[in-house]
């Protein structure tokens, strides 16, 4: 008994550790876990893609971009290839624990197989030419987006466009094949490179010299000459046209290929064969090629079908932006225009008269900018176009009424309703003072300066940065969500305001009114709840927690990316206005869409402490995404409790000449080289999390342990006395030592101070959104009251560090997810000082002004480690004499 009490009481005052031995030697260790962190890295990058795809869907099933069977079949099938490979590569890490969740996949893969069959007609429709009036968004893929979009405009809106058809993917692959040009032009693309220019010319003029030198199908030549007649009996005379190019993708938000293809106006029906190939054949222009590849955009993906037009002999022509392209809030109607054809203005050629209009009905003209214009782009009289010079009067003369302007800014509200999203207009007025719209597709635009809305409307915001993770805007009271116990209280209606973004803040997502994080994204889980539940969410807004004040009210301009004191009636009535549903999205297109991302994107696996958080329980591949990299974690965390290592198995460190109690197992390439011997010096060890962590261990030397009154001293010493797996953490072979498993960006602690345990994992990298630093904190020697305050007490100071926190028993959980290298760095020199300087502090946990006290001490010591705490806190009070019974 006395020889027990007295381990105990050595034990106080000594590191400790316990082992339990694997029988396994320092190789088979090494390789485990090499094994294991290389399939984590590869699940994080799977992970990734498959939620950026899912963004991607989501955001074409609200109208936002173009898009046919194609993009829905090459989206459907990424997601789950990367939703496979996570399950592969999580079953890895943690071989065979996960099986039942390749059932789940090929459960939900059939589904989606389902939903798909009934739309493959759409997809291998024979037609060689579509006319135009019979083209739309939902034949996307026939007819490319440029076509498909112009065709909506002529059957759900009325307003003038050329007459024409559009020639379709089928025609561009009668081509190719006819020519057997495919394996021609892929082993010649093989050796490309965005990088290497000299060699890019080179590829692209032998690859478009063999499309214009090529035969065209007979049933294609027909089928255009013939659509071509059709038009010339329709228009009562023979018409030169227009040939404009219209790929698969063109168009579409966020790739729109501006500029990357040829156009060929005014053409005569003689040429219009060899046009059309010449158009094929600027899909492999320099800057299409250079663009397709830096965007990684495959080749295959780009069938280039062409839309011919009857030619417009324009009198004036220009483009309209129907909001503001520089700034995200200003919804004025911006008219750009020039004499003769539109093709002056979009190659910035010549000056343009700019007309702006406030969105009133009708639109209010505001401002007008008459500008000199020096030349114009006019029709040839037989075919082709010359550039003419203009002088005097006539130059700055305005090259078009008000009252025209007045009709394009009326036409370009019409034209953004039928998009549900900002446009970019091509027009030309004819010679009659007849419009004509030649091309619509969603404009880009940028974020104001402020990040947020412009300060003539708003004022200035409380706080403005990040992404748009759900857009919208939002009203409430600031709730800041610190803890997951606070979600409990999280009343209806208002904003929630936290650090990161988990997906568990979900289970209150149907009573908030707009979300704000400091970390998070666009792709990340939450934000795909958040759109599907139309919630307004800014994600990655730097120090939000801290600059909104729980309680305050609070506009949220998820477009503007800002959030502004009080109640903003007007950009909430104009985003209520917007929120309404397109038309567009009723399309058959639409619907197939819908069927299949039913499938994928709903999220049901919300907190993974349920019973329910399960393989069996995921019903789309969103939640199986979910539970593999919730899991993977633990899994990679729980590693090194469950491989201890002989004493053979690492290195122990050699620090200013004294070997310390820390050992060391270099995984991959956390050393610098070979290190002989058994130690290893700290110069040698080139893990950037390690270097982070002992800034904090030898910031400030550690005082002892705080002074113990009997009280304290006999409760640790009954709990010593009588716990026996204190007893055997006091003499085992793995005692007073503290085990790192290292790479260059990885680094895992398992360690034990006195008698609490602690465990470090950290990824540290130059990709945010896969970095993190996880910490558990458990056990003590007193009795159990003390060892939970005292678990309490490191949560209460992490956080304020701007850590995410758990408390659960005597044990402490705290983390950060996503972020820059800074950010981690940091973290992780807080929890080196914490590791140092929480030690036997349950022995004076009993007594709260001294706790109070040493928490002051702890939060001074880090102001002076790291800086400033993320959230102030509040002042402790002055410790105050003891009273006892």
């Amino acid at each position: 008994m006395f020889g027990k009490l007295a381990r105990a009481v050595k034990g106080l005052f000594c590191d400790t550790q316990s082992e339990s031995a694997q029988g396994l030697t320092e190789e088979q260790i090494q390789t485990e876990f090499k094994k294991r962190y290389h399939h984590f890295k590869l699940l994080l990058t799977a992970n990734k893609k498959a939620l950026e795809l899912m963004t991607e869907m989501e955001e074409a099933l609200n109208g936002r971009r173009t898009f046919g069977m194609a993009f829905i079949r090459a989206h459907s099938t990424g997601v789950s290839v990367n939703v496979y490979k996570i399950v592969e590569h999580l079953n890895a890490i943690a071989p065979g624990k996960y099986a039942e969740l390749y059932n789940r996949i090929k459960d939900i893969q059939r589904r989606i197989g389902e939903c798909l069959a009934s739309s493959c007609t759409l997809e291998t429709a024979p037609d060689l030419v579509i006319p135009l009036d019979q083209a739309g968004r939902d034949q996307a893929d026939l007819v490319g987006g440029k076509m498909a979009g112009l065709g909506e405009i002529v059957r759900r809106t009325g307003l003038p466009v050329p007459p024409g058809f559009a020639v379709t993917a089928r025609a561009y692959h009668r081509l190719i094949e006819h020519n057997d040009l495919k394996d021609e032009i892929y082993r010649l693309l093989q050796t490309a490179g965005p990088d290497d220019q000299r060699n890019l010319l080179i590829l692209s003029s032998q690859i478009r010299n063999k499309i214009t030198e090529a035969e065209l199908p007979s049933d294609v030549s027909k089928a255009i000459l013939g659509a071509y007649e059709t038009l010339c009996r329709r228009l009562g005379r023979e018409a030169s046209v227009s040939l404009r190019s219209s790929a698969l993708g063109e168009d579409e938000a966020g790739q729109t290929f501006a500029g990357q293809f040829s156009s060929k106006l005014n053409v005569g029906p003689e040429d219009i064969l060899q046009s059309y190939k010449e158009i094929i054949a600027s899909k492999y222009s320099p800057q299409a090629m250079t663009y397709r590849l830096n965007r990684g955009i495959p080749d295959e993906d780009v069938a280039m079908c062409v839309g011919v037009m009857a030619m417009v002999d324009a009198v004036a022509g220009g483009v309209i932006y129907s909001r503001n392209p520089l700034d995200i809030r200003d919804d004025s109607i911006h008219i750009h225009s020039a004499f003769g054809l539109p093709k002056s203005v979009v190659d910035g050629s010549v000056g343009t008269d700019e007309f702006v209009f406030e969105r009133e009905r009708p639109p209010r003209l505001t401002a007008r900018h008459i500008r000199e214009k020096d030349q114009a782009f006019l029709c040839l009289p037989g075919e082709g176009v010359c550039r003419a010079e203009t002088s005097g009067e006539r130059a700055l003369a305005p090259s078009i009424t008000d009252e025209q302007a007045l009709a394009l800014a009326e036409a370009t509200v019409t034209l953004e309703a039928m998009y549900g999203a900002p446009v970019d207009v091509e027009w030309a007025i004819d010679a009659s003072g007849g419009l004509q719209f030649l091309q619509c597709r969603e404009l880009v635009q940028l974020p104001s300066q402020t990040g947020g809305g412009s300060d003539r409307v708003y004022g200035t915001p409380l706080v403005s940065g990040g992404v748009t993770a759900s857009p919208g805007a939002g009203f409430g009271p600031v709730f800041v969500v610190r803890r997951e116990a606070d979600l409990l209280q999280f009343p209806r209606g208002a904003v929630l305001v936290a650090v990161e973004a988990p997906p568990r803040y979900a289970s209150i997502i149907d009573r908030a009114a707009a979300i704000v994080t400091e970390k998070g994204g666009a792709a990340g889980h939450l934000a795909n709840v958040a759109r599907e539940f139309r919630v307004p969410s800014i994600m990655g807004l730097a120090g939000a927690t801290h600059l909104l004040s729980p309680g305050t009210e609070v506009t949220v301009d998820a477009d503007g990316r800002a959030v502004y004191p009080g109640r903003l009636e007007e950009l909430l009535a104009e985003a209520e206005a917007q929120r309404q549903p397109a038309p567009e999205r009723v399309t058959p297109m639409h619907a197939i869409l819908r069927r299949v991302m039913d499938q994928i994107t709903p999220l049901s696996l919300i907190d993974p402490n349920a019973p329910e958080f399960a393989p069996e329980n995921c019903k789309t591949l969103h939640d199986v995404t979910r539970f593999c990299h919730e899991k993977s974690v633990t899994e990679m965390f729980n590693f090194g409790q469950e491989f201890h290592f002989s004493k053979r198995a690492a290195k122990q460190l050699k620090y200013k000449g004294t070997a310390m109690k820390w050992w060391f197992i270099n995984l991959d390439d956390g050393f610098v080289g070979d290190v002989p011997g058994k130690y290893v010096k700290l110069e040698e060890i080139c893990s950037i999390p390690v270097g982070a962590l002992w800034d904090g261990i030898i910031a400030i030397p550690w005082q002892g342990p705080p002074p113990v009154d009997g009280r304290g001293l006999m409760s640790i010493i009954v709990q010593a006395s009588t716990n026996p797996h204190l007893e055997a953490a006091s003499h085992s072979s793995f005692a007073e030592r503290n085990y790192f498993m290292v790479s260059r960006n990885y680094m895992c602690l398992s360690s034990r101070f006195g008698f609490h345990f602690c465990t470090v994992e950290t990824m540290v990298g130059d990709r945010p959104s896969e970095n993190y630093v996880s910490f558990q904190f458990k056990g003590g020697a007193a009795e159990y009251s003390r060892r939970r305050r005292r678990a309490q007490f490191v949560g209460e100071i992490l956080e304020l560090q701007g850590f995410v926190v758990e408390v659960n028993e005597d044990a402490s959980f705290a983390r950060i997810n996503g972020g820059p290298e800074e950010e981690m760095l940091r973290g992780l020199t807080v929890i080196g000082y914490m590791l140092m300087h929480t030690r036997q502090l349950d022995m004076i946990m009993h007594n709260e002004p001294l706790v109070q006290s040493y928490k002051q001490k702890i939060l001074d010591d880090l102001v002076k480690v790291v800086g400033q705490p993320l959230h102030v806190p509040p002042p402790c009070p002055a410790p105050a004499a003891e009273t006892t019974a």
